[in-house]
């Protein structure tokens, strides 16, 4: 029997407002619901969602069919209210518009907070080339679900 921890992955432990994360979080049972670029457009919409009033300030990201990367300073909430919201509104989202029930993310996420020795646009970059290394895209314009504040 697989036991899951993703609960307990931020258990006792705090975010800083302005500094740099990597977020990674996973689809429930890694379902590739975002292979429908359409069904990742509403991800999307709550991550500049986020961004526009304040919750996060979003630095990159990529939307894998079975995942999220997204680099994000928390802004007036902490870390783990920014990803709950996302989850959650996002989930909401799609029962919506595909007519379903029942969990669209697994419990959970890891979070890497970027160090000051680190290079954030290095970071970024790998975050964006996920398709490609993916095998899901030719070139990163040919995939629709990923952006960067430096383009």
């Amino acid at each position: 029997m697989k036991i899951h921890h993703g609960k307990h992955l931020r258990h006792g432990r705090a975010s800083e407002t302005g500094r740099p994360y990597l977020i990674t979080t996973v689809t429930q049972r890694r379902h590739p619901l975002f292979r429908d670029w359409r069904i990742g457009r509403l991800l999307v919409a709550e991550l500049r969602g986020a961004t526009q009033y304040g919750y996060a300030d979003t630095l990159a990201w990529v939307v894998m069919p079975d995942h999220l990367h997204w680099l994000m300073m928390p802004g007036k909430e902490t870390l783990d209210a920014v990803v709950r919201r996302i989850k959650s509104r996002s989930a909401r989202s799609i029962h919506r518009t595909l007519g379903t029930v029942g969990a669209v993310w697994q419990k959970g996420y890891h979070d890497h907070a970027v160090r000051k020795d680190e290079d954030i646009r290095a970071m970024a970059r790998y975050i964006i080339a996920n398709p490609l290394r993916a095998g899901l895209a030719e070139s990163i314009g040919d995939y629709p679900l990923w952006d960067a504040v430096w383009l």
